[in-house]
């Protein structure tokens, strides 16, 4: 294997007092973030296995599974029961990116669950009076509302790949809503911050989620009876019920003449919506395949490319979380931030080089990059690139993700979102509508240029989820894992598959690890952790460090030859559950 060099003089360079490191005031932190962590233990089980970010939502997947159903049938009763209990994170208002792998046949396929622009979206959607709106501004309300995909992109993959019948995986949810749930922690956390300024503007949200004006309280009853009448339909009728018909019309309603940013949804755009089936990408690392979603997900590509770039270096001589491995892994996000925020965009609306950006030789060069001190990186030009402008948009980390692994070997890997803590703030039949058209750029031209990632009818926005799956050398399924945590999920998964496949942690171990992040902007450390120490001499190699709390989410199982290994991530309160 190549290697280059790192420059050790710097990297051992005397460590000096801590000087100048940002703390993230509490009131701009991100509004999922843990408050102290709790190391999880390691789950294990024979047959099958469920990891999501919900006690209630992995024992619905569970017990599908112990019915005989598929991964793809016990994915969709765990999302529909996060749409309840975790409805700030995803729900049937939103969108996802679903991997699914069947084992019998070795097929490994995606599928795009996306949310789209309503056709009459276009470049200066969040303009007003000549100025563009600010994120905060333009998130409330109905400009902001995407098209929503989880439902028929499960539909597709179910008509596929389901076992039990579709009404049977409704169940568990519905009688969860008709009965309720308690309100655990997180979420009254959420509704105390106020960190969705929606929710107190918009009904009926803020009657449901501020009873008498104040905050649900944890340890709250809940009921959803709009909800559990709404999946009834659904089970029975199927996804037309939700794209067509009353729900079409009370969702179309509600966007457009919401109170704030009245947006432009017609019920031609709910019942044109299409999720898309493609291949899945997948690169060689080691003596495994990683593989993941391919565009408008800019997080398979980038994690991809991490994972590509690192593959030139002997990561397994360096200790988990060292400040070498640190300082490697954070150029090699560097790097692929930067070509993420030039090119990556809707596949069928912009020119996006999937394969110059993975190519063996291109990623060879952009390795030979990440030695020395650090460095801000622009966009590399990889074959089939466009002249194009570099532009960001928000991605707040309030998604979900599930792994699972049937009885059979079949395989899902599901991130699922519906973007800011509590979508747009817009609640329709029980469940929040998604804010996702403001993961499209907010300015599609910069400097005269255009941006891959603007608004366009029908197109879908740029995406950072990234569920993953690992094969080893036999082509057997080893890892299946994926995190929520906006644009920060491109750094998550990629250090806990190095933790997994080069450090050789469990993923319990793995997940249970510090977290760092780099987005080609500064250096997050998360507070409270080992990875502080660090800090002097990691300014010392010329990060801009900031120490905060990361919120990561993630849900790991690793197939073992005679047992399933799962793990939850300890700063949510995700649990695995299996038989």
């Amino acid at each position: 294997m190549n290697k280059f060099t790192l420059c050790y003089s710097l990297l051992f360079s005397a460590i000096l007092p801590l000087q100048s490191v940002a703390v993230t005031p509490q009131e701009t932190r991100e509004p999922e973030a843990a408050t102290g962590l709790v190391q999880q233990q390691l789950t294990r089980h024979a047959n099958a296995m469920v990891a999501a970010a919900h006690p209630l939502a992995a024992e619905a997947g569970k017990r599908i599974l112990q019915a005989g159903g598929s991964a793809i049938d016990a994915a969709i009763a765990t999302q529909l029961m996060l749409g309840l209990v975790e409805p700030q994170s995803s729900g049937i208002g939103g969108g996802a990116f679903i991997l699914h792998f069947q084992a019998d046949s070795g097929q490994l396929t995606s599928f795009d669950g996306r949310e789209t622009a309503p056709a009459a979206a276009g470049p200066w959607l969040f303009a007003e009076d000549g100025k563009v709106l600010g994120w905060r501004e333009a998130y409330v309300g109905g400009k902001s509302v995407g098209v929503p995909g989880v439902l028929r992109a499960l539909a597709d993959a179910h008509q596929q790949f389901g076992k039990l019948p579709w009404a049977a995986l409704f169940t568990d949810t519905i009688a969860a809503a008709e009965q309720g749930f308690i309100v655990n922690e997180r979420m009254a956390k959420q509704l105390a911050l106020g960190w969705n300024q929606g929710l107190r503007q918009l009904s009926p949200a803020k009657e449901f989620y501020y009873p008498d004006n104040q905050p649900l309280a944890a340890g709250t009853l809940l009921k959803n009876p709009e909800y559990a009448a709404l999946l009834r339909k659904i089970a029975s009728e199927g996804v037309s019920a939700f794209y067509q018909g009353a729900n079409a019309e009370a969702l179309v309603r509600t966007v457009n003449q919401a109170a704030v940013n009245p947006g432009t949804l017609t019920l031609q755009d709910l019942a044109n919506y299409q999720a898309q089936q493609k291949d899945a990408l997948c690169i060689p690392y080691r003596v495994y395949q990683i593989c993941s979603m391919t565009a408008p997900s800019s997080g398979g590509v980038a994690v991809l490319q991490i994972m590509g770039m690192l593959a030139q270096f002997d990561l397994a001589a360096l200790k988990p979380n060292s400040l070498e491995a640190v300082h490697l892994i954070s150029q090699a996000s560097r790097a692929a931030f930067a070509d993420r925020d030039r090119y990556l965009a809707d596949p069928d609306f912009a020119p996006v080089p999937v394969a110059g950006l993975l190519a063996a030789e291109y990623l060879k060069q952009r390795a030979a990059l990440l030695t020395g001190r650090d460095q801000a990186f622009s966009a590399g030009q990889p074959e089939g690139a466009q002249p194009l402008a570099s532009s960001q948009a928000v991605e707040f980390p309030n998604t979900s993700h599930l792994s699972i692994v049937d009885a059979t070997g079949n395989a899902v890997s599901m991130t699922t979102s519906i973007e800011n803590v509590f979508g747009s703030g817009l609640m329709v039949n029980g469940y929040l509508l998604n804010n996702q058209l403001t993961d499209f750029s907010l300015e599609p031209v910069v400097d005269g240029v255009l941006v891959a990632n603007r608004v366009e009818g029908g197109k879908r926005p740029r995406s950072s989820m990234a569920p993953v799956m690992v094969f080893d050398a036999d082509n057997q399924l080893k890892l299946v894992i994926g995190s929520p945590g906006g644009s920060r999920i491109i750094n998550y998964v990629a250090q806990s598959l190095v933790a997994v496949l080069d450090w050789q942690l469990d993923v319990q171990q793995a997940l249970n690890l510090a977290r760092f992040t780099h987005r080609n902007d500064y250096l997050a450390l998360e507070a409270g952790t080992e990875l502080v120490e660090l800090a002097p001499a990691l300014q010392e190699l010329g990060y801009q460090v900031q120490l905060q709390d990361l919120n990561s989410g993630l849900h790991a199982i690793e197939v073992k030859p005679t047992q399933l290994e799962g793990a939850a991530d300890p700063r949510r309160e995700g649990r695995v559950a299996g038989f």
